[in-house]
């Protein structure tokens, strides 16, 4: 599944946008540091998913529920849209199990590589592996995206 929500080829891509994506990192920093729903150890906002890794203090709906309702409402002002939803009603949550936590963490920094879209994990700035983990100002995520493919 994942391999092809990485190729983006088609449907909404709309995390792609600077502004939308800097929102989605921004609100999931917020949720750990401004609301503590969760500890995040980890994350990446790819052009129509994102992968997060996080140790909950509250249970998945009182943390994402609120954070696909914020941000959802925010890229579809954005976007100049409304009525539709942004995200899809399902996320797919798993359990960590014990020695697995570091290889989790691994494979959610380096999607950005997998998919082709940058050469190290470091050099994608919407991911827990940048430094900082935000994008300088005026950078875009994928250099040879031209449009949306709806």
């Amino acid at each position: 599944m994942d391999r092809l929500l990485d190729a983006a080829s088609s449907g909404p891509v709309f995390l792609r946008q600077l502004e939308i994506a800097e929102l989605v990192v921004q609100a999931l920093r917020d949720g750990a540091t401004r609301f503590r729903r969760y500890d995040l150890h980890a994350f990446i906002v790819m052009a129509n998913h994102v992968h997060v890794l996080v140790t909950p203090r509250v249970t998945a709906p009182k943390w994402l529920g609120p954070l696909k309702g914020f941000t959802g409402h925010q890229a579809l002002r954005i976007l100049g849209l409304s009525g539709a939803p942004f995200w899809q009603d399902e996320s797919y949550d798993h359990l960590v199990r014990d020695g697995e936590f570091e290889r989790i963490r691994r494979y959610i920094e380096s999607n950005a590589v997998k998919a082709g879209i940058v050469a190290s994990a470091e050099e994608f700035p919407w991911s827990s592996a940048t430094p900082g983990g935000s994008p300088a100002a005026g950078q875009k995520p994928w250099p040879h995206f031209t449009g949306f493919s709806n």
